[in-house]
């Protein structure tokens, strides 16, 4: 354990408000997370509608799987690297999260819909492991890999980095509308509700934190 970590976390576990917002964000993510599998379990089951979808009649689709998932966990792993020296910001992306989680599931279930036409699936090994294990193909809008990395782009605090998982999110952005994985539109959409969930957190959040 490196020594900017325990200087970081040691006075700020002394201190109750923090270890109160603490305990709450993360009782908040370990009971939103197991609403989410059942939800999708629920949503796999339902009926949708399939959306005309121009752009993707374009082209034929491929599978970009391991790719996918290579520029998403390399992400999220970078990203929890970063954000354990970053209190403040850690606790900012868990809530927003948590938030954006919430977002998800309402438009999900205000819009049933079926996969895309020659959808490839994308198989998550750890959803499907920890999670719901079972493929998912109807948990579309919006695109939950997409609104994760740009999310993770909005809490960051320095250019360079943003610009990593700005790069990241369009990469995989890209690759789901290749494979067929979402509708354009379940991508084009995922930023704007990453930004209301972090907007959200800004607004009704602990500002007094700043380490």
């Amino acid at each position: 354990m490196n020594l900017k970590f325990l200087r970081t976390w040691k006075p700020l576990l002394r201190d109750s408000k923090f270890k109160i917002e603490l305990t709450i964000t993360v009782i908040s993510l370990v009971i939103t997370l197991p609403c989410l599998t059942q939800f999708l379990n629920y949503i796999e089951l339902r009926n949708g509608v399939q959306l005309p979808d121009p752009f993707l009649k374009l082209f034929n689709p491929v599978d970009l799987t391991w790719f996918t998932f290579g520029v998403i966990y390399l992400s999220l792993g970078y990203a929890i690297i970063y954000l354990m020296n970053k209190p403040a910001l850690l606790l900012s992306a868990i809530q927003s999260y948590v938030v954006m989680i919430l977002f998800r599931i309402a438009a999900m279930y205000s819009l049933p819909l079926e996969p895309p036409q020659f959808m490839i699936p994308l198989a998550d090994p750890f959803v499907e492991y920890f999670g719901t294990g079972k493929l998912l193909t109807k948990d579309l809008f919006f695109s939950g890999h997409t609104a994760t990395l740009f999310l993770l782009l909005l809490i960051v605090d320095k250019k360079g980095i943003k610009m990593v998982f700005l790069l990241a999110s369009i990469a995989v952005g890209a690759a789901l509308l290749i494979q067929h994985v979402h509708y354009t539109v379940d991508v084009i959409a995922a930023p704007f509700f990453s930004y209301g969930a972090y907007r959200l957190i800004k607004l009704f959040g602990n500002n007094e934190l700043k380490l």
